[in-house]
This record gives structure tokens, sequence and C-alpha cells, in this order.
């Protein structure tokens, strides 16, 4: 992170612009003017700045918001380039990596699974499993691993690690040779060294395991299975799990310096847990969908007891099945955070007040603007201020 007051000579060639927004602004106009100035009530050295400011000081080169209010998109608006390279502005059908987020999406299809009665949160997951199997153990003896255990990150598995990606002309591995660190995999073995259930620790090679399942239960390719069965009734039209988009399309890779990565992204293999394409519209209709399931009998795919699953945290650590749950003041939310090479990403929602925010980066170093806009946000809309009542 740049000290304030020191521009790079990359961003002094530009002046970060908004792209116009796809959804008409209408009563929201206000909420985004007092989100782009300089916040007066602050006390912070960010404070001072404009959006495109921070922008040019946090050295981020791309930057696609939309926000949720009253179970509706309130509003979506895209800034700055996709490429500064070339000066090709975003807008907000510009596509970002979704990175980790591509979790609880793949969540999502799988608790249409459940409902359509081809898989079990709470059944050994080995069952489920033709291609590769869950190593059985002292550990699994009382307790097998579930999708439950492994949508939340307790079923034991070690690994610990994200992903790093692989060049675009990089031999890819397949699933089962990731899960079993097989060249030409460039991670680790999923190793478990705990029984399910026992402690919370983060594993991207959980998810692996759960794109195995569902890929193996499906019998067809998962970039496939999750156009069908959340990405096209969700109208998420802009949204896919291939490897790579169209390049117009999408917004390119950038350093914690705002310049361009000697790629114009990384592709994963690692579908599940990792290469999701999308925007922030596209997952606002995400949040709407489990925010309106939550309320009602059923939303547009998901019932209330599937979105319950979603929502409700397990014997231990903050997860759910895909989604972190979080109690600020006296409010609870859901969320989840997303970093591959060269994007950053955050959304969250409220579990039952209907609004919620996503923030999509394509720079290294996206997380210290959205820490801010973030708070930006929540101030503009009085949220903080509902959450101490």
């Amino acid at each position: 992170m740049t000290k304030a007051g020191l521009l790079l000579p990359l961003f002094s060639a530009f002046l970060v612009t908004a792209a116009p927004t796809t959804l008409p602004p209408g009563d929201a106009a206000p909420f985004i003017a007092r989100i782009e100035a300089v916040q007066t009530a602050g006390r912070g050295e960010f404070d001072k700045l404009t959006l495109p400011a921070l922008m040019q000081q946090l050295q981020v080169p791309g930057l696609s918001i939309a926000v949720v209010q009253d179970f509706k998109i309130h509003w979506a608006k895209a800034y700055g380039l996709a490429d500064v390279s070339s000066g090709r502005l975003l807008d907000t059908n510009t596509r970002f990596q979704a990175a980790s987020i591509s979790k609880p999406v793949t969540a999502m299809a799988a608790m249409r699974m459940v409902e359509a009665g081809q898989l079990d949160l709470d059944k050994d997951i080995n069952s489920f499993l033709t291609s590769w199997q869950v190593p059985v153990s002292e550990l699994t003896r009382q307790q097998s691993v579930t999708a439950r255990a492994l949508f939340s990150h307790t079923s034991g598995a070690d690994d610990g690690f994200g992903f790093p990606g692989y060049a675009p002309q990089a031999a890819l591995p397949t699933v089962v040779q990731i899960l079993n660190g097989q060249a030409p995999s460039n991670v680790g073995k999923v190793l478990f060294a705990r029984a399910p259930y026992a402690e919370y620790k983060y594993s991207g090679g959980g998810t692996m395991i759960m794109q195995q399942a569902m890929m193996d239960l499906c019998r067809c390719a998962f970039a496939q299975l999750m156009q069908t069965t959340v990405l096209t009734p969700l109208q998420m039209a802009n949204s896919a799990f291939e490897y790579m988009p169209a390049a117009q399309s999408a917004a390119l890779a950038h350093d914690e310096q705002g310049k361009r990565m000697p790629a114009p992204w990384h592709l994963y293999p690692e579908q599940a847990a990792a290469a999701l394409w999308t925007t922030p519209t596209d997952l606002a209709k995400f949040i709407i969908e489990l925010q309106t399931a939550l309320r009602a009998e059923k939303g547009q795919l998901l019932s209330r007891q599937s979105a319950t699953e979603m929502t409700t945290p397990v014997r231990v650590g903050p997860f759910a099945v895909g989604l972190k749950i979080e109690q600020r003041g006296q409010e609870q939310y859901f969320s989840h955070s997303g970093a591959n090479w060269g994007y950053r990403a955050w959304m969250t929602g409220h579990l039952s007040k209907g609004y919620g925010m996503i923030i999509m980066t394509n720079s290294d170093n996206g997380m210290a603007l959205m820490n801010q806009l973030a708070d930006r946000i929540t101030n503009a809309y009085g949220w903080n201020a509902e959450s101490s009542k």
C-alpha cells in the first residue's frame, strides 16, 4: 500500500472515470454521491479522498459494485479500467474472477441436487464419489466425511491452501490429479488430519472433493452443471465457470502496483473453488435468491430449508454450507471473499433485511480498497446505525 499523497506515474496518466450504470440509479443517486465523495464524518487519511482518488491512492485500476436494498438491486456501477495497457474502460457487464466466491455458488448447486434427491448433506461423501474416495481411517471411524463438513471446512481436510492457478498455455490437471497432488497439479495432495467436525480449517481441497462428487453424480462437465442448476435459472447472464471468457468482456489481472500481470489472467481447473467469472450484478441475484428463500416458503430456486442450510453454521467454526456467517452488532450476515491472481472480490448480505453489497476489483491490492468502500456503503445506508439499536 502506498503512503498518503504518493501517486504512482502509472495512475497519474489517467483519470479514474465511472462507466454508465446499466441500472438507472433513480433514488440511489444520493447514496452513490455520498459514497463517491470525501467522507466528512471520517477521521482516517483515506476518508479525505473521493472514491476515484482512493482508487488511485491504492493503485487499483478497476472497480465494480452492486448494492442490494429491499430484496432488489438498488444500483450497480463500474469505475476505472479493465486494462491499464490499452486504456479499456470497465462497465457493469465486465466480468471479473470471483475466486473463492465460486464456493458458495457451487454450494447452491449442491443444494439443488439435495432437493432433487441426488445428494445428502449428512451421508458419507464416498457413497456419491465414483472417481475418487476419501481415505478411510481411524479419523472417520465414528463420523464419516460429509458434504456438509466439506462445504463448511470442518471435514478434517488439512490442505489449507488456496490455488495459484495456471498460465493460459499451461497443461491443466484433472480434479483427481489435483486431489492426489499429481502432475501437472501445482498444489499438494489433499490430506486429512482430524476427525470430521473436530475443528474448522479452511480447505479449498475439500471443495474440490465436492466438485468431483457433483460431477460423478451428474455425469457431466462441472461448468455445464453450474450453468443449468444456478446460473441460467437466476439469469446470471454474465457468469460462467468456463476457464476463459472473451477477452473484451473481462477485466484483466493487475498486481499490487496496478500494473498489468504478465498474463491476462490465470486459469483455474479448481472450478468449484476458484473459477467463476461474474459481475457484481449477477452475484446480487445470488444474494437476493438466498434472502428471498429465507423469508418465504421458496425462492426462485431454493426452498427455505435449503437456504437455511446455507446460512446455519455447523458445530464448529463460522461456516454453514458454503457461506461464512457473521454477527455484527445485533445483525447477522452471510458473506464470502475471494482472492485470485490479480483479482479481489467480496460479497455480503443481511440474513433477513434484504440488503447487501458486492465489490469486485482487478488488482492484488483490491482488498484494501474494498475495506474502505464497504465502510462507505454501510455508512451511506445507515446499516451501522441500525446494528447498534
